[in-house]
């Protein structure tokens, strides 16, 4: 299938990269709880999404216990991610608890190599060092300014690696599921997670200003619904490589916004360990492209 043209699709994931950096934006502007937050980006995301998950229904007869599992467990450790995150966005800057989160991919190495035993590459052990020097950077500079911004790094950090084993977990599941049923599956655990912790904690649900409500709506629709499906529609004629690399625009264009948005100011600290961070993920994921790449030559 030919692109619909050269500029659309990579204007796409500019787009979606851009819309995913609102994220941070939308919560800070929200004045409610993390956990309230988190409930109503997801449960508002599954209510837009359920007219176009119709056609796909009959699919859910097909999922075993097995991917049911799975699913409850992926949609656990979102509602946890975002719970997380959302919190450190209380604590530190937009720019420390993005970048931080941005950890993933290296996270997600990590894992692979635990559980299941992928060998570890020169390039990948060097590009973590390069990443864990980067995160104590920050987590220095923050704590020069108060215990809470470091409180908030730590809980950044907790937020990555949750979201990494969502997508570890996912990972699995996509191999067998379309990735609306997928997603709709796990965005509707996460919400169910996130509505009993909300109610085991009692945070009110409803009692918030028409701002708030706007944020909530609008962290549906632009991080998720279309950061994400933009990034999903560009994938059939750009390379797997230039989406998974798209992650390094999140923090940049975070705090671009934060910067003229919120009046946030980035720190030396976060110059010369978001350099760090960005390019030790950079350097791992363009080193996994490549050996994907090789790996795929010497298949064919």
């Amino acid at each position: 299938m030919q692109s619909p043209s050269l500029l659309k699709p990579y204007l796409a994931v500019f787009i979606g990269a851009l819309s995913v950096s609102t994220s941070a934006i939308l919560v800070k502007w929200a004045d409610a709880p993390a956990a309230v937050t988190a409930f109503y980006r997801l449960f508002l995301t599954v209510l837009f999404m359920t007219p176009f998950f119709m056609k796909y229904i009959q699919e859910l007869r097909t999922i075993t216990k097995r991917d049911w599992l799975l699913s409850v467990i992926s949609g656990v450790l979102l509602a946890f991610h975002f719970i997380l995150w959302f919190e450190s966005l209380n604590y530190t800057s937009v720019t420390s608890s993005v970048v931080l989160v941005t950890l993933q991919p290296l996270f997600a190495f990590i894992g692979a190599y635990i559980f299941f035993k992928e060998r570890l590459t020169m390039g990948a052990a060097l590009s973590g060092l390069l990443a864990i020097a980067g995160s104590m950077i920050i987590s220095w500079g923050d704590f020069q300014v108060s215990g809470k911004a470091l409180f908030g790094d730590i809980l950044a950090l907790l937020a990555c690696m949750m979201v990494t084993g969502y997508w570890l977990f996912g990972q699995d599941l996509r191999k067998r599921l379309s990735l609306m049923t997928y997603t709709y599956v796990v965005y509707g655990v996460s919400s169910i997670t996130l509505f009993l912790y909300v109610i085991l904690f009692q945070y009110p649900l409803f009692s918030y200003e028409k701002t708030d409500w706007i944020c909530f709506v609008l962290l549906a629709v632009v991080p998720t619904l279309l950061g994400h499906s933009l990034m999903n529609w560009s994938v059939k004629w750009v390379s797997a490589a230039t989406i998974s690399m798209s992650i390094l625009f999140e923090p940049v264009g975070a705090s671009i916004l934060a910067y003229f948005l919120l009046g946030e100011i980035i720190q030396p600290p976060q110059w010369i360990g978001g350099f760090f961070i960005l390019t030790g993920i950079g350097t791992y994921l363009w080193s996994e492209n490549k050996k994907r790449a090789l790996s795929l030559q010497e298949s064919s």
